[in-house]
Formats: structure tokens, sequence, C-alpha cells
């Protein structure tokens, strides 16, 4: 009998860098050191980058984000780079109005993007159908589709059979995968699910992609290629594992084990493993671990980052034994919401709106007297439909709010043309679309920084540093710092990072 045979996307570089070490921990060198392994491993693709990505390297590292994805895309030549996108949003959580939108489309395909994955955080098809419409036309080659799994009363099987329908049905969607951020699938509900999908898509291929939060992904992986799918998102080495995705190198294992067959190139595999374990030692990154198991994230479902968020705000007013009400509060705040899944921005939202809860209880106010801007958009649909009705209370107390008004009043979308002209006037000169694109969506301190600092440097594995020279010129290829004191023996070095880039001593 002929053993069935997955295929995977490497994760590493985009979703491991993020769920990790920040989205900040690669720099464009470092990425394309590793890119010629993952050329060799025969991926379905590179899970490469995200406008998020993208502005995380104009600010930390002063990179070009053209150049990041025409780097990478030189040593990764065949394998479909790819990028991530929540909807109608290019490097800010504001929604892009259609003309950037449609700009940043033809950069990212012009600079070396061929494949575009959509998760829409609210499940809005249509949202979804005009992106993946707008990045066919711009030169996108493959468009895949998320269907954003999460847990509440209204997200069942209905729900994602239906939207996997519209996407079988859509002329631009290629590729739908089941996107699990929180790693909230369980062995049991994947084996359920994944047969619903795949009889709503009919044939339209189905992909896998999940985290390891709750340590459950490993266990989850090994049921869906059973189930019938036949693309796995994973990472590799360092990048793997903690709240990022499974191994690739030990799902193969797994999956030899069960009668699974993965097409890949496990020693390429290996060979990149090693890369990664040189930067993450040299950058004093931790590298990801394997979890155990934590079913309190089925409750909560706070996902890795936004939960080191929280830790940190309690700290700061010393008030760290606070954190069990406050995911306690989390779980019903997003309730109150309607259920949106705790993705970026939204887990930030229901988050920092939790803290506030908590905090005017114990002041003696009331829930929702404090609601921050964001909350207020949220009900006003800024964002979309959520998924059920929001709680009459909350949307008493946004009406209450002195800038409900203020937000409540629709903007005009600027043309193209208008948004060339504006950055065009404050530059004093002509700019091309790329840099209109940045400069509308980021800091101008941020693009000036970014193109004075010239193309970014190559990385290679540095050599033992033994003097006070050598530490600094060790020192200056390093991207996360902004000032050092250090004593070499009889030496003290004091270092700045000037706004440029420079090092000053």
């Amino acid at each position: 009998m002929t053993r069935p045979t997955v295929r995977l996307v490497d994760t590493s570089t985009r979703d491991g860098n993020q769920s990790l070490w920040g989205a900040a921990g690669l720099t464009c060198g470092m990425v394309e050191a590793i890119g010629p392994h993952l050329e060799a491993a025969g991926l379905v693709a590179v899970d490469y980058t995200s406008s998020t990505h993208l502005s995380v390297g104009v600010r930390w590292h002063r990179e070009n984000p053209w150049e990041r994805i025409a780097r990478m895309r030189a040593v990764v030549p065949t394998t479909p780079l790819s990028l991530i996108t929540t909807g109608m949003r290019f490097m800010t959580w504001d929604r892009t109005p259609a003309a950037l939108m449609r700009m940043s489309m033809r950069a990212i395909a012009g600079a070396g993007i061929r494949r575009l994955q959509i998760a829409e955080p609210m499940n809005d098809t249509a949202a979804a159908a005009a992106v993946a419409r707008m990045a066919k036309e711009e030169g996108i080659e493959q468009v895949v589709a998320a269907l954003t799994y999460t847990i509440s009363p209204v997200h069942d099987d209905a729900l994602y059979a239906s939207c996997a329908r519209v996407y079988a049905d859509d002329p631009n969607v290629d590729v739908v995968y089941l996107k699990d951020p929180g790693g909230l699938l369980t062995p049991e509900r994947t084996a359920h699910l994944v047969p619903e999908i795949l009889g709503a898509l009919g044939g339209t291929p189905l992909e896998l992609h999940s985290h390891c939060t709750t340590g459950l992904a490993p266990q989850v992986y090994v049921v869906a290629a059973q189930a019938g799918v036949t693309v796995l998102h994973t990472a590799i080495g360092a990048l793997a594992n903690g709240t990022s995705q499974p191994s690739a190198t030990r799902l193969v294992d797994n999956l030899d084990a069960v009668g699974v067959d993965v097409d890949v190139d496990v020693d390429a595999l290996r060979r990149a493993e090693e890369v990664i374990a040189v930067i993450a030692s040299s950058q004093g990154l931790e590298p990801g671990r394997p979890t155990e198991l934590d079913l309190a994230y089925q409750r909560h479902q706070i996902p890795g980052g936004m939960m080191g968020t929280l830790r940190r705000q309690l700290a700061e007013i010393r008030r760290t034994d606070l954190l069990p009400e406050v995911l306690d509060e989390a779980g019903r705040v997003r309730a109150e919401l309607g259920y949106p899944i705790m993705v970026t921005p939204y887990s930030q939202y229901v988050g920092s709106q939790a803290v506030m809860n908590v905090l005017a209880g114990l002041a003696g106010a009331e829930r929702w007297s404090r609601m921050p801007d964001e909350i207020v958009r949220y009900v006003l649909g800024h964002f979309g439909t959520p998924p059920a009705p929001v709680d009459p209370l909350v949307v008493e107390r946004a009406k209450a709010s002195p800038r409900y008004r203020e937000l409540d009043r629709p903007q005009a979308e600027p043309s193209a043309d208008e948004v060339r002209a504006k950055v065009s006037a404050a530059l004093g000169r002509s700019a091309d679309d790329r840099e209109v694109l940045l400069r509308s969506v980021l800091p101008a301190d941020q693009i000036d920084a970014m193109e004075a600092a010239g193309p970014a440097p190559a990385w290679s594995p540095s050599p033992p540093v033994t003097t006070a020279a050598g530490f600094v010129a060790a020192v200056s290829a390093l991207p996360n710092w902004r000032s050092l004191d250090v004593t070499l023996g009889d030496e003290r070095i004091l270092l700045r990072r000037a706004a440029g880039g420079q090092e000053e001593q």
C-alpha cells in the first residue's frame, strides 16, 4: 500500500522570528544566509515576511523592505516567498486606503513575493476576496486564504465550512489554510474539523498552520496528516517550538512512525538549523523549546506575545499578583466584544481593556468606565463586523465616550495621485511608488535613517573577540542595541548608537 505524502511550508524567518524573537531577531543578512538551505529543501513555500516584519526591519535595523525581499529572492530563486496580511492593512493597524493597498501589492510582487497569505481576523470572506482580487491583478501568483480558528459559541463547524465554500468558489483563491494562531486545536477537534473543511473545499488544497503554545500542535499535525491535510507549516531549529510552529525535523520522524512520508530534503533543513543556531548564539536570542501541555490557553486565549505584554504592564505598576484576575477578565471582555479572534490587534485590545477593568474595580469604579479609542473604533465597526453582537452595555459606554462622535465621522480615502502629490510636496521632489508607500505609513525619521544607512550588511559567523577593537567591531554588527558601557580588563568602552546607525564612542 502506498504511503500518503505531505509537504512543508517553512515559517522560521517570519512566524518563528515573530513568535520567539519579536520579529526583530533576524536581519536581512541573516535570512539571506539561511535562504540557500531553504531553497535546497524542496519546500512548498517560505512563509517569509509580513508588513509588520518589514516595518520592524525599518525601525530596528534601518533596512529597506524592498531590498530585504529582493535579496532573499536572489538566494531562493524557485521556492515561492510568501507574505502574510490580515486584509486591508500594510505596515499599520489602521485600515490602509485601497489606493495604497494596491500600491503595496504591486511593490511586494515587484520585489519578489510570489505568494500572499490572507488571514482576515474576522473571517470576513468578502474583505479577503477583495484583497485576493487586488493581489492577483497586481502580479501575485498564488493567494492563500485563511480560515482563522478560535473557540467560541459562534465559531462552529458550520461557520468554517461556509467560509471554505466561499473560498473554493473564488477564482482568485488558489489554496485555503486552517490557521490556528492560538494553538487551540486539539487532536480530537482536528480529526473532526478537517474532514468537514475538506468536504466543503472540494478539490481546493488545504494547508494547516498552528502554534505550539498549548503543547498540542505536534500531535495535531500528525492527526491532520492522517485526516488528509497535505501541506503543514513548520519551523526549524531554534526558531521552532515554544510559541512558534512544530519542528520540521521532529515532525518528519513522527510522521514516519505512523506511515506518512514527508517530501523534503531533511539534510538541507539540518544545514539551515546549524546557521540558525549560530545566529541565536551570537545574538543572545533564546531558542524555542518544546512546550508542556497548558490548557489554560483554551479558556483565556491570550497568545504568548500578549502574555508577556500583560506581565510587563502589571510589573510596571507592581501588581503582578493581578495576572490571574486579568486573565479571567480577558475572557469576559472577549465575550462582551462579540468573541473576536485573539490575534493582533484584537488580543492587544482585549488584554489592555481587561487590565483597565480590573484596575477600575480596585479603585471602586465600574467595569468599562475607561475605554481606549481602539475599543470605540471596534464597536463602531472600523475593523469589520464582530462575529457576535457586542454587549449593549459596551455599546452604551462607547457612545458615551467623548471620542465617539469624532471617531464616527467617515473619512474619505485619498487617491493614489493625491498620496503621491502629498509625499512629493513634503519632500520637495518627486518620489517613486515604493518611497511614497513607505512614507505614507511610517514615520519620516525612520525612513530617513533607513536611507542614510544604505544597503544592509551581509551576515557571517563572527570570530572570537579578544581585543577592545575587536569588541567594537563585533558590536557594530549587532542589530538590537542602543547604548553599551563595558569594561574589558583595564579598558572601558562607552558606545552609543546614533540615529543614523553609526556608533559614537
